[in-house]
């Protein structure tokens, strides 16, 4: 399944985030306290390498083995990586409908080239890890994609909750029959090429009634990246769960402590302007609980807990019997999933995205005192695919794309506004020019025969602004209709570059892509992300 992608450019930087994230793509001084090592620096891998194998022995390294997929069935390369003290470079995203938007797969093969990149450097394997998410709740997040559809229209897919009450994890939620008319959605909105029929059949297959969002998207992005030695983890995974027991087992006899811990490093944060990815929450535990209403919050209430949506009470004793009984009732929340994560396997760095990178930064201090380190913080890449329908568009028009990252409406007037003739906004502005100084020596003038005149003066000064504003406005509707062609182009070019004016990589499904360019576009995507360590 491969194809020409001669017409595509994929336009790599650093990705839009928040400014604590733009900070740290600068370098700044201000937020290095709140980070274990340098992303850029060679050296910070080969400390945090060292650090890993103080804590992971030859049967750690095995138990981590046996939670990955494919890999826990112990396969020759996962025992060479055993016996040769290996390390592993992870990302990770929930579930989310036909695998989510194109950043995952960013995330993904960005993982892959800096895993490759750190086994070259380091002369150990160290191979790359997706944490799949499938402990998350958020039905709303995951429920839905966007395409492009061949009209240049964007079309969301929405997946109806499957019935049931309370607010399970998304690992807990079989896929109900409506899944079939999704799928079957897809027909009509990639683009007709030779490639489409097979991701629709790839799609068909992964995502089937019966099977949860996590067990779909875990098979759809093994078979998209199976050439490379990509890893899969569950986070709900009995091997996880058993494995991170005894840490969410100490997170809640400490939550006092991990909430002023986190408060301080908060406040830090704050005052230089920062605003927190996670609020704090006074009270709150950083686990969850799932039970009959689905998973919730624990808060400490007096003496006893409280889980946050039911009320429903328990005792510190009572949650670490259902523990014992379902590890899957305890998971962590998002501020605590990282530690988990560096708790059970030996990790290197963590491929973030901007809202990840900004919230690691909130962790340091609790790293530490769960006699941990965080891992290398490694920024994704920022990716811009961009057609040659759509170059072409740039070019006619003198357009750049950076321009087009704003509400369509907007990008549309200014268009227009560029569109008017000279000579005609150079005659409206004469006129606008001349109207001031005008109705200014009027007043004067009327002044002298009677001063309750100048009211009426005003008034019709204002009325004046107003007839010249709303000419402006018929003047640019009759200069849209004539390039009617011209603006729709444009609006088409703004739709695939920043759909819902945020980048196409953030709502965008692979899937458009990989219609269109077929397993090309797979490779144009590896080649482009290449690690940038020093």
């Amino acid at each position: 399944m491969t194809g020409n992608v001669s017409s595509l450019e994929l336009m790599v930087g650093p990705a839009l985030g928040p400014a604590l994230h733009r900070a740290y793509l600068d370098g700044a001084e201000s937020i290095a306290p709140f980070f274990e090592y340098d992303y850029r620096s060679l050296s910070s891998y080969r400390a945090k390498a060292e650090e890993v194998d103080r804590r992971f022995d030859r049967k750690a390294r095995l138990r981590a083995a046996r939670a990955l997929h494919p890999g826990g069935d112990l396969s020759p390369e996962m025992l060479d990586w055993v016996e040769r003290e290996g390390y592993m470079v992870t990302t990770g995203q929930q579930p989310a409908l036909f695998g989510g938007p194109l950043y995952c797969l960013v995330k993904a093969l960005g993982a892959v080239r800096l895993a490759e990149r750190l086994e070259t450097e380091l002369g150990r394997p160290v191979i790359p890890v997706y944490w799949m998410a499938s402990e998350d709740h958020d039905w709303a997040e995951a429920d839905h994609v966007s395409i492009t559809s061949p009209k240049n229209e964007l079309v969301e897919v929405r997946l109806p909750r499957p019935p049931g009450e309370g607010n399970p994890s998304l690992g807990r939620i079989p896929l109900g029959p409506e899944i079939a008319a999704c799928v079957a959605r897809l027909d009509d909105l990639l683009p007709p090429s030779e490639f489409a029929r097979d991701y629709l059949d790839l799609t068909a297959r992964c995502f089937t009634p019966g099977r949860t969002l996590p067990e779909a998207c875990l098979d759809f992005y093994g078979s998209l990246l199976d050439r490379f030695d990509l890893r899969f983890v569950d986070s709900a995974s009995a091997q996880v769960k058993e494995a991170s027991a005894p840490l969410l087992a100490r997170e809640l006899g400490r939550s006092m402590e991990s909430e002023e811990l986190l408060g301080v490093t908060g406040r830090r944060l704050t005052d230089l302007g920062l605003p927190l990815q996670v609020p704090v929450l006074e009270g709150a535990v950083n686990l969850f609980f799932e039970g009959p209403a689905g998973r919730e919050r624990i808060c400490r209430d007096g003496g006893s807990f409280r889980l946050r949506g039911s009320g429903l009470r328990y005792s510190s004793d009572e949650l670490l019997s259902h523990q014992r009984s379902d590890p899957r009732t305890l998971s962590p929340n998002v501020l605590l999933r990282p530690l988990v994560e560096s708790a059970v396997f030996p990790t290197l760095a963590y491929v973030a995205g901007p809202g990840e990178v900004s919230y690691f930064a909130q962790l340091r201090s609790y790293y530490a005192s769960l006699d941990l380190t965080m891992p290398v913080v490694y920024p994704r890449a920022g990716v811009t695919p961009l057609e040659g329908k759509v170059a072409k568009v740039l070019d006619k028009f003198d357009l750049d794309i950076d321009g087009l990252a704003r509400p369509l409406h907007e990008v549309t007037a200014e268009f227009v506004r560029e569109a008017v003739p000279d000579r005609v906004r150079d005659s409206l502005s004469r006129f606008r020019q001349g109207v001031a100084p005008g109705m200014a020596e009027i007043d004067r003038t009327v002044r002298a025969i009677d001063p309750t005149v100048s009211g009426s003066v005003k008034h019709a000064r204002a009325q004046i602004f107003h007839a010249v504003r709303e000419l402006e406005r018929k003047i640019g509707h009759a200069v849209k209709r004539q390039n009617a062609v011209a603006v729709g182009q444009v609006e088409k070019a703004a739709l695939h570059l920043f759909p819902k004016g945020v980048p196409a990589e953030r709502v965008q499904s692979p899937l458009y892509y990989l219609a269109r360019y077929g397993e090309s576009f797979i490779d144009r995507l590896y080649a482009s992300l290449e690690a940038e360590i020093g």
